[in-house]
């Protein structure tokens, strides 16, 4: 499937909820590939391993990873999406935490459109390989 992308001014147009409706799958497909790719096991356990890679809690965390290595532009882009109104928080996560995963979120659906697909990969790797992610210490 070809994706036509976008110019920065374009993808700039849309709300930062809408962006981070399209990073959430964008993350959620990188996951589930790192997943898959690490170890060969049932579903219920890659979905298990899943939900806590993409719950809002990890992706707060991740927040933190992602904001010291980005440009001036994808940083407003990351802040824009954390500023976003109207989310509702899960029972789960604190406000705060969901708006740091929405943002997160948001720089990936944002990229995605632009066609920076190798820095969302960037991204996320270093987001796989950070210190918090218990899946990578316990060898999933």
């Amino acid at each position: 499937m070809s994706i036509e992308k976008l110019n920065e001014r374009e993808a700039n147009s849309y709300s930062p909820l809408t962006l981070a409706f399209l990073g959430d799958s964008v993350y959620d497909t990188l996951v589930r590939e790192y997943l898959l790719r690490k170890a060969n096991m049932p579903v219920a356990k890659l979905h298990s391993a899943k939900i806590k890679l993409v719950c809002a809690e990890f992706q707060s965390k991740a927040f933190d990873v992602v904001s010291e290595v980005l440009s001036e532009h994808e940083l407003s882009v990351l802040k824009r999406g954390r500023n976003a109104t109207g989310n509702t928080v899960p029972k789960h996560a604190d406000a705060a935490e969901y708006r740091r995963a929405t943002a997160l979120e948001c720089l990936f659906g944002y990229l995605y459109l632009i066609g920076r697909n190798e820095r969302i990969r960037e991204l996320f790797e270093l987001i796989i390989n950070s210190d918090f992610n218990e899946n990578e210490q316990i060898g999933v």
